[in-house]
């Protein structure tokens, strides 16, 4: 099931949400007609915290027939409405994927940037999603990010980035500002998530609020920079 474009601003800003705006979005998916499963496919939540947060909220008997049918897929189709001879190369082809990121994590690990890199985004980046993405208020931090990523993984289709401003801040200026830090077009942000105000948060805001630098077309990326995490998780770890 589809969620809309307000739906996918707040989900791909997890990481830079409170708890209390982390529970209110879990809230209005269920509001918006979703299994729980469903809404733990797209942020990262337990099921018994998922319970808690929609105690209160109660579908209608649409909705319910409506996931019903959801979770009844057609022949040779998984839940996610994808076929199943597709799946499986896929799974083999990720798993080819962080084998070598492994073996090229061995070479690399000498590398003083290529660390700094891994260990910014194990701290930093969006785990939330299979994308490379970091939120961050200090623009050096998204540019170290942004050059690491173009040394070291491949090529992708250039780059988007989105806002976190709280009501006060001016928007126009905000993206100017972010555009000419992180060389971001402003033809490529996206929707800005504004905070309002009220909620009792913190006061001291952000001249020019939050900034998520969002890799495009970065699934693969997004695969090996978890296998170099996993990597250093052993090398550093034990």
């Amino acid at each position: 099931m589809e969620v809309g474009t307000e739906f996918q601003v707040r989900i791909d800003s997890w990481d830079t949400l409170s708890r209390w705006e982390r529970s209110e979005l879990g809230k209005d998916l269920r509001w918006f007609g979703l299994s729980y499963g469903e809404i733990m496919d797209l942020i990262p939540v337990k099921k018994s915290t998922l319970a808690t947060w929609c105690r209160d909220v109660r579908l209608t008997a649409g909705q319910l027939q409506d996931i019903r049918i959801r979770r009844t897929p057609e022949p040779g189709m998984n839940l996610r409405g994808k076929p199943y001879t597709t799946q499986r190369p896929r799974r083999r082809e990720v798993e080819m994927i962080r084998a070598q990121s492994f073996l090229e994590a061995e070479h690399l690990v000498d590398q003083p940037f290529w660390v700094a890199g891994v260990s910014m985004y194990w701290g930093e980046g969006s785990k939330a999603t299979r994308q490379l993405s970091m939120a961050n208020a200090d623009p050096a931090a998204l540019r170290m990010f942004k050059n690491w990523s173009s040394k070291y993984l491949p090529p992708n289709d250039g780059w988007r980035a989105r806002l976190n401003l709280h009501a006060q801040n001016d928007e126009p200026a905000a993206r100017e500002w972010w555009s000419s830090q992180v060389d971001i077009e402003l033809e490529d942000f996206t929707m800005t998530y504004i905070k309002p105000n009220g909620t009792g948060h913190r006061k001291n805001h952000l001249p020019y609020g939050v900034c998520t630098l969002i890799k495009r077309r970065s699934t693969d990326a997004y695969v090996i920079t978890m296998a170099w995490i996993e990597f250093l998780q052993r090398h550093y770890g034990n």
